[in-house]
């Protein structure tokens, strides 16, 4: 039966910072709601906010966190674990550049970050249990990024190592995260393993089809690789648990298309924008979201190379909420029915 979405919500990692109002939970749940917000997904890695490991131990203190937002006026929505999850698979050559990612103590350690990550991850699940949520977004990390262009040719069964080896890190966390009854919910994100439907495919076969191993939908990332936005919500809509809602445009030139020539993001062919100034279309992706029943938030994720921040928070509350449908319980043409009649539909069928 087809519900309503919920929201509009906002992802607060963008806007997290050391000054006011974005520097404690009580101050930024405030600013959310002050904007239309009525719900806040968290970045767990962010101690100004939120404290994990506490979250995962004591039900007490997520009900204090819970509690101040309800009062606050907004609902937490998800947690997100993007960093944590993105460490649990580091190709060496991005070692230097995701050890940022880790705490200083696990720098240099991959092998201990690694494990570091997994834990994370383990007491992602437990903190959204204890605070009633049903799904946490995050990375899958990556081992066969660099080989995206098979130039050089790669080797056969390059690929599939990798993807046997993702599976095999990420199914003791799944199996976990099942225990508590909280879905990992992958953005398909560049610099990922997993970045289309193809290969988030190959990694479900290879975890069995296990239920927690699910979808964040984000338009913007498929514009930008040309794949077809709309489709995928007709072919993975029973996966997608949670939507972030961010716009971007594509406009190739003779100089650059997909790759963009390695220019930075104000140049580039596809680049990220706040709402309504990119190319998605919303109205069509909020009647699909409408007409499969997705249950969950609507949450911005505002990243845009042209807009400061503020005024895409500001502007990105509306655009949501006049985007949700609010899902119809009858037929429009049901003002034309009749009471029914079973000996009337026989005789109309020349049954009688």
């Amino acid at each position: 039966m087809a519900t309503t979405i919920k929201g509009p919500a906002i992802f607060l990692a963008q806007f997290a910072g050391d000054a006011a109002p974005f520097n404690s939970w009580d101050a930024i749940t405030k600013w959310a709601a002050s904007l239309g917000y009525r719900g806040v997904q968290v970045p767990s890695n962010d101690a100004r906010l939120f404290d994990l490991e506490k979250a995962a131990a004591s039900k007490d203190y997520c009900d204090e966190i819970a509690g101040i937002a309800r009062v606050n006026g907004v609902e937490i929505t998800e947690l997100s674990t993007h960093l944590q999850g993105q460490l649990v698979a580091v190709h060496p050559v991005y070692d230097e550049a995701f050890d940022v990612f880790a705490p200083a103590a696990l720098r240099g350690r991959p092998a201990a970050r690694q494990e570091w990550a997994v834990g994370q991850m383990l007491l992602a699940a437990k903190a959204s249990r204890n605070l009633g949520l049903s799904a946490t977004i995050s990375f899958p990390g990556a081992l066969a990024w660099p080989f995206l262009y098979p130039w050089p040719q790669r080797p056969a069964g390059l690929v599939e190592t990798a993807f046997d080896e993702l599976a095999r890190r990420w199914r003791p966390i799944l199996d976990a995260c099942d225990e508590q009854g909280v879905d990992v919910a992958f953005e398909l994100h560049p610099g990922e393993d997993l970045f289309d439907g193809a290969t988030f495919e190959m990694l479900l076969e290879r975890v069995d089809h296990h239920p927690r191993l699910n979808i964040a939908y984000d338009p913007s990332h498929f514009l930008l690789q040309q794949l077809d936005y709309l489709e995928f919500i007709d072919l993975y809509h029973d996966r997608i648990k949670v939507m972030h809602v961010k716009d971007a445009e594509f406009r190739p030139s003779g100089r650059q298309g997909v790759y963009s020539g390695y220019q930075p993001w104000v140049d580039r062919a596809g680049r990220f924008r706040s709402l309504g100034d990119g190319q998605i279309d919303f109205k069509a992706i909020f009647s699909k979201f409408a007409q499969y029943g997705f249950k969950g938030w609507a949450v911005l994720e505002w990243e845009c190379c042209l807009k400061h921040p503020e005024q895409g928070a500001r502007e990105g509350a509306p655009f949501i909420r006049d985007h949700i449908i609010r899902v119809t319980d009858k037929a429009f043409d049901d003002f034309a029915g009749g009471a029914t009649d079973p000996q009337q539909i026989r005789r109309m069928l020349g049954l009688t």
